[in-house]
């Protein structure tokens, strides 16, 4: 089981769109995925098609209330994918879990005390180092970085480095940075080449092969509560999701 943090405290990365995406065209490839919106915004949960206010049970409840994983987990509407939403109400988790012990730890024990088995597990995590994100490093063993190619791109990325390699030694010595997927990609534009070029140079081979490329249908889907490859298979965006997800399958030949 390869459990996966997406992860980027810069803001529109790209970050819920490869969460979503990427999940999908795993499970068309046959494999068993269980994606976690740990963002208050809840954006993975609408961009599957639900609507938080609907949702009756969500990850605060499995964190706060100890509601059994049964009543959370959803079914999506894609074979093999399955989600644990997100509400607004997660927001206000950090506060409520303070003086909870081992309140950095909660969803990795709740995930083995179900004995929960996937082929993935992947992460959407908020734009912040709070707790929420911290569970999800504790839980992860890998992270993936989705990095727009633009020009603050890199910007903050040494407080993120700097957390998970204090995560690394404290709390999850497994946890490692397997992938880097450049977002927003336009070949044409000077200013992506040059991010493209600091970030191979930088991560070198962690990088994908594959440009996550501008693709209006991308930013679309989420209104239609549908992943790209259900609301414009023929679009770049697809094309580009559908060929990360091969390089992911690959990695598992590796490992």
């Amino acid at each position: 089981m390869r459990k996966i943090a997406i992860i980027n405290q810069k803001g529109g990365s790209g970050k819920t769109t490869t969460v979503v995406n990427l999940g999908y065209y795993l499970a068309e490839y046959g494999r068993k995925v269980l994606l976690v919106d740990l963002d208050p915004q809840a954006h993975t949960t609408i961009h599957l098609g639900f609507e938080p206010p609907e949702v009756k049970k969500s990850l605060y409840d499995l964190l706060v209330n100890q509601t059994p994983l049964s009543e959370v987990l959803k079914q999506t509407k894609y074979k093999n994918l399955d989600l644990i939403p997100s509400k607004i109400e997660l927001a206000s988790a950090e506060i409520e879990l303070v003086n909870e012990v081992g309140r950095e730890i909660i969803l990795r024990k709740i995930l083995i005390q179900n004995k929960v088995k996937y082929d993935y597990i992947i992460m959407d995590c908020p734009p912040s180092l709070g707790l929420l994100t911290l569970n999800a490093l504790t839980t992860a063993k890998e992270i993936f970085i989705p990095i727009q190619a633009e020009f603050f791109a890199l910007e903050g990325l040494t407080k993120l480095f700097q957390t998970i390699k204090i995560v690394k030694e404290r709390v999850n010595p497994e946890l490692n940075i397997t992938g880097i997927i450049i977002t927003m990609y336009d070949r044409r534009k000077n200013i992506c080449r040059d991010v493209e070029k600091k970030v191979e140079e930088h991560f070198k081979d962690k990088v994908f092969k594959t440009r996550i490329r501008e693709n209006v249908r991308l930013a679309e889907a989420p209104s239609y509560g549908k992943v790209i490859g259900d609301f414009d298979k023929t679009c770049y965006g697809a094309e580009d999701f559908k060929s990360l997800a091969k390089e992911v399958i690959k990695q598992e030949n590796k490992k």
